[in-house]
């Protein structure tokens, strides 16, 4: 009996849900179109120096990485040859 109830009131709860579901539509896209009037679009000024910062960045890891790749590179290297010599 308990389980028929639960049945019940669980197709009632889908039932009410599927009839929200355009009134919650329409609320996410009212909350959509707020946001959406937040929104600044960045200057050209703000855009280049973003744009500057991040290929510097890049260029200072790239540098980073290319200079201990080869530092542990040539040892690992060096240190085969050593042990293979021996």
């Amino acid at each position: 009996m308990a389980k028929a109830v639960a049945v019940a009131d669980e197709q009632g709860s889908a039932m009410e849900r599927l009839k929200s579901q355009p009134q919650r539509m329409m609320e996410f896209l009212k909350d959509v179109r707020s946001e959406m009037r937040k929104v600044v679009t960045p200057t050209l000024v703000e855009v280049q120096s973003t744009t500057a910062i991040v290929l510097i960045t890049v260029g200072v890891f790239a540098a980073y990485f290319f200079v201990t790749d080869f530092f542990f590179g040539q040892g690992i290297t060096r240190l085969i040859q050593y042990l293979t010599k021996h």
